[in-house]
């Protein structure tokens, strides 16, 4: 597998900029208007891409009120039946074309995540240029398959899986002739509290796999985020509302419109204080401040030429402009050649 992958032409991957997903799911509250205005947002805030959710719940589940067809589990959502959940929360499919030609008119990519061979089949014909696979659906190794025999890069999201199902979803890739694909970490909890978080997972899932790992997140800050860009993540996606108190299946682990924006500003800020890897020695920015606030050899009384230098003649004191207090030592015991006044700063001259 390979290192990085691209979609349309960003480089996701070790060294190049974070690549930031603003997911829509289903915040558009089934209304078109709103739709529109989340790719809007999403833009503006600064994202490189905009996610959407390709199913319908006749493709997902069955129409059924049994209790195994229920939501239980400390979800938002409990109660509902899986068929009452997904008919309030999927996005009509006429809307997507749209929306796909109005993120390509914005300069924004526009991804979807498809949950049966029929939406890949839509996606494809629409043209988005990569698939996300979510969390529940890494099992789902047929689809998976199918997705990669698409030829296009595939995001991985993680969840709920274990190291062999995720071994197994990225071999089924590479078999399909899949050659692109990243992987991202996620707490499949809604919201996820921070001590589920287990962000080391995100390195240790880079070495294992060597694919580029990302966040997939569902806690209700930036902070999370933040953390794994730190740790390395390369993709991170985050869940985008208007108000994080509307009603909807996702909004209580979404962002607003100007904390999405604080997101990416946050992201570019972070990841190019990480932009060198070892330390920095060409201190040239900083040689006048180096130079006025170190310290530098200072005559603590007057000393007459001919004298041999002390500990006790010499002070140690700003600014640095002077001889460098680091060489004390090359100085103590020297014949001081010329007279030299108190609080006077010594200079290679003196001796």
């Amino acid at each position: 597998m390979k290192s990085c992958i691209s979609i349309v032409d960003t480089f996701i991957g070790t060294g190049y900029p974070v690549y930031i997903i603003a997911e829509i799911s289903a915040n558009h509250r089934q209304q078109f208007d709103e739709a529109v205005k989340l790719v809007e947002t999403a833009k503006e805030a600064g994202a490189d891409a905009v996610k959407l959710q390709t199913y319908t719940p006749d493709t997902l589940t069955t129409q059924c009120d049994k209790p195994e067809f229920r939501i239980g589990g400390g979800t938002p959502w409990d109660g509902k039946t899986l068929y009452e959940l997904y008919s309030e929360a999927y996005m009509p499919w006429e809307w997507q074309p749209k929306l796909k030609k109005l993120a390509d008119d914005l300069g924004i990519d526009l991804l979807s995540t498809p949950y049966d061979k029929t939406a890949v089949d839509f996606l494809d014909n629409m043209g988005v240029p990569a698939y996300k696979v979510a969390s529940f659906e890494i099992v789902d190794i047929p689809l998976t398959e199918y997705i990669a025999s698409k030829g296009k890069p595939i995001i991985l999201s993680t969840g709920m899986a274990t190291l062999e199902e995720i071994e197994e979803a990225v071999q089924a890739v590479r078999k399909a002739g899949g050659t692109q694909i990243a992987l991202l970490k996620c707490t499949s909890a809604y919201p996820a509290p921070p001590e589920e978080m287990n962000l080391r997972t995100i390195p240790d899932l880079a070495k294992k796999f060597r694919v580029p790992v990302g966040l997939s997140d569902h806690t209700a800050t930036n902070y999370a985020i933040y953390a794994a860009v730190a740790l390395g993540a390369v993709v991170v996606e985050k869940h985008l509302a208007f108000s994080r108190l509307m009603y909807g299946s996702d909004a209580r682990h979404s962002l607003e419109p100007d904390e999405f924006a604080d997101l990416v500003k946050g992201v570019r800020a972070i990841e190019t204080m990480l932009n060198s890897p070892v330390r920095k020695d060409d201190l040239t920015p900083y040689a006048e401040m180096k130079r006025i606030f170190e310290k530098s050899l200072v005559a603590n009384q007057d000393i007459p030429a001919g004298t041999l230098l002390s500990a006790e003649m010499v002070a140690i004191k700003k600014p640095g402009t002077g001889i460098s207090a680091a060489r004390l030592h090359e100085f103590l015991g020297r014949v001081v050649s010329r007279d030299v006044k108190a609080d006077t700063l010594f200079s290679e001259e003196d001796f």
